[in-house]
C-alpha cells in the first residue's frame, strides 16, 4: 500500500494543477466575453464632436465625427483580408474645419486599385471610433517610406511622419472613392479561452488516466 501512495497523491496533485488551468481559463472566458460586450455597446452609441485632446484609454472606441478637407497626404498600410486577398488601408490626413489636423483610416482597397486612388476633392463628414490600434510587434518590419508603405497601423510613428495630432478616427461610413470601410468591431479580437480551458480539462483527464494505468501497474507487480 505505501508504495501506492507516492503515484497517487502524485497524480492527483498534477490533475488538480491542471484542473485550476482550466477553471482559470473559464473565468479569463467571462472576463473576456464581458470585455467584448462593453466594446461593441460603445462602438455603436451615438457618435459626438471629435475631443480636443482625445486620450488613448479614456476614448478608445468612442464614436466621433469630424469635419474638414482630406489634404492629399496619407499611408498606405499593408493588410490581407480572408478570401480578398492583399490590400491596404488608407490612412488619410484631415485637415479639420477648426485647423485640427489628425489621421482617417478610410478604409480598405485591393492591391491592384492603390493606384487609382486620387485626391479626393471639397469637404467632408467622417463619422467612426477613435482608435489606437496595438499591432506594432518586435517583427513587425519599419515603413518603406519611398513606397508609402507601412506594415502596422503605428498611430504615434503615422502622427510624425504625416504631422498630425496622434489622433486615429476609422471611418464607419463610406468616404468615396471606392475605398470600402472598415469599422471598428470586435470580430477582429480573439476569444480563445475556451479552447484553452478544454485542452486544460483534457489534460487533467489523461493525467488521471495515466495515474490509474499507473497505480495499477504497480498493484500488478506487487501480486
Amino acid at each position: 500500500m505505501r508504495r501506492l501512495i507516492l503515484p497517487f497523491v502524485f497524480g492527483l496533485a498534477g490533475a488538480g494543477v491542471l484542473l485550476g488551468l482550466g477553471i482559470w481559463q473559464m473565468q479569463r472566458l467571462a472576463w473576456k466575453a464581458a470585455i467584448l460586450a462593453e466594446i461593441d455597446a460603445r462602438v455603436t452609441t451615438e457618435p459626438v464632436p471629435l475631443p480636443a485632446a482625445p486620450e488613448a484609454t479614456r476614448d478608445r472606441y468612442l464614436p466621433v465625427t469630424a469635419s474638414g478637407q482630406f489634404t492629399g497626404e496619407s499611408a498606405d498600410v499593408l493588410v490581407s483580408r480572408k478570401l480578398i486577398g492583399p490590400g491596404f488601408r488608407i490612412i488619410a490626413v484631415l485637415q479639420t474645419s477648426d485647423g485640427r489636423r489628425i489621421l482617417v483610416d478610410r478604409g480598405f482597397v485591393r492591391e491592384d486599385q492603390r493606384a487609382a486612388v486620387q485626391l479626393l476633392q471639397g469637404s467632408v463628414s467622417v463619422t467612426g471610433n477613435l482608435l489606437w490600434p496595438d499591432e506594432v510587434t518586435p517583427m513587425t518590419p519599419p515603413p518603406d517610406l519611398d513606397d508609402n508603405m507601412w506594415f502596422a497601423r503605428d498611430v504615434a510613428a503615422l502622427a510624425r511622419t504625416l504631422a498630425t495630432e496622434p489622433v486615429l478616427i476609422v471611418a464607419r461610413a463610406d468616404t468615396g472613392q471606392g475605398i470600402e470601410p472598415m469599422p471598428v468591431d470586435t470580430t477582429g479580437i480573439p476569444n480563445d479561452h475556451l479552447v484553452y480551458a478544454l485542452t486544460w480539462f483534457s489534460l487533467a483527464l489523461v493525467w488521471l488516466g495515466m495515474t490509474a494505468f499507473w497505480l495499477s501497474r504497480i498493484s500488478r507487480a506487487r501480486g
